[in-house]
């Protein structure tokens, strides 16, 4: 039987995992590793039980704090697990604090490494993600890139063997669990939401949630928007949002309904359903694109440029002016391209893995 480590952390990672998960068939032996980075009960067990996603193995308990805190502790507890089960391979995804120090364990390890999710670049070196994603790519053996871009990105660092553009498996897990959200979510009636009489905000990284002046001119643009805006609030964001004393603007205006973090199947149902969506998440971006909803990012970048150039993502930053402008004069264009693939990038990774494992 050939064993590989799977580690997760992060709400992303572990939607990111399911298909890939379900595509994993013996002789593989997949031990998955919660780093805790996520541990609120809404961002982390929920998405288990909706997704079907096997109980991880090991729960590091990691927990929240400063970058080199977290990352250094979940590369000692990771090594001690690599250590222990003697995989043959170690599969990561994406760009968090997870992601990097389980390359970083396993690379010292001399383990091989996949990474799902390789080649994105925002080209924003503040961003710790940025940071994360390029050094976990110069480690791994396997890069799995979900679009032509990630792999052209690549190639201009000098990076081509190993390179497979596979698909996005996000691509899958929406196909994959559409449906099931359709059927079991009552979000909308909880809320009392009217398809496409509402906008989805989320919120949650540091560049937006720790910086005063962002978030005051996030909340200061959502407050005059002309629909209600429904903002699932991240545990970090909803911090902020209390140290700065945005939440009376925010009871004052009667505008914007704050919500706990909602689980899987509920932001399929909202994100569906939004007449548009305004973030700062990569995922959401996407989903809002495989939907086919409008999206506003509250960034100035984006490493998911097929969304922008396909035409149903406007890049917004943090400025009011722009945000309102983008909501009120933002069109579509109307378009059948799927950049992303064809919904069977699991099955594509899982070849590739058993390829690499055969090789042993």
């Amino acid at each position: 039987m050939k064993k590989i480590v799977t580690v997760v952390g992060a709400r992303p990672q572990f939607i990111k995992a399911a298909p890939v998960s379900r595509a994993l068939k013996k002789p593989i032996q997949e031990i998955i590793v919660h780093t805790g980075q996520h541990y609120d009960e809404n961002m982390s067990r929920i998405f288990f039980d909706e997704l079907g996603l096997p109980r991880p193995k090991y729960d590091l308990e990691v927990g929240s704090g400063p970058h080199g805190h977290q990352t250094g502790l979940i590369l000692e507890r990771i090594e001690e697990v690599i250590l222990k089960e003697k995989p043959q391979l170690v599969l990561v995804y994406g760009d968090t604090n997870s992601t990097l120090a389980g390359a970083l364990a396993a690379v010292k390890l001399h383990i091989p490494i996949a990474h799902i999710e390789a080649g994105l670049r925002s080209y924003n070196q503040d961003m710790p993600e940025e940071i994360n994603r390029v050094l976990t790519d110069r480690c791994a053996n396997l890069l799995f890139c979900p679009t032509e871009t990630a792999v052209r990105n690549l190639k201009k660092e000098g990076i081509v063997e190993g390179v497979y553009n596979t698909g996005d498996v996000m691509y899958d897990a929406a196909l994959l669990f559409a449906d099931a959200a359709e059927q079991k979510s009552d979000i909308l009636n909880r809320y009392r939401l009217s398809p496409k009489s509402y906008y989805l905000c989320t919120v949650h990284r540091a560049s937006n949630t720790d910086e005063k002046q962002n978030l005051q001119k996030i909340i200061k643009a959502l407050i005059q928007l002309d629909e209600p805006v429904l903002f699932p609030v991240h545990p970090r964001a909803r911090k902020f949002l209390g140290e700065y004393g945005l939440i009376h603007s925010i009871s004052k205006s009667n505008n914007i309904v704050l919500t706990n973090p909602v689980s899987f199947l509920d932001m399929i149902q909202l994100e569906k359903n939004a007449k548009m969506i305004l973030t700062d998440s990569g995922g959401v971006q996407k989903e809002a694109y495989f939907y086919r909803v409008p999206c506003v990012t509250l960034r100035n970048e984006t490493e998911w440029v097929e969304t922008v150039m396909d035409g149903w993502n406007s890049l917004a930053g943090t400025d009011v002016e722009k945000i309102i402008q983008a909501v009120r004069t933002f069109i579509p264009k109307e378009s059948k391209n799927n950049p992303y693939g064809n919904g069977n990038a699991s099955q594509t990774i899982n070849d590739f893995i058993l390829k690499q494992l055969s090789k042993k």
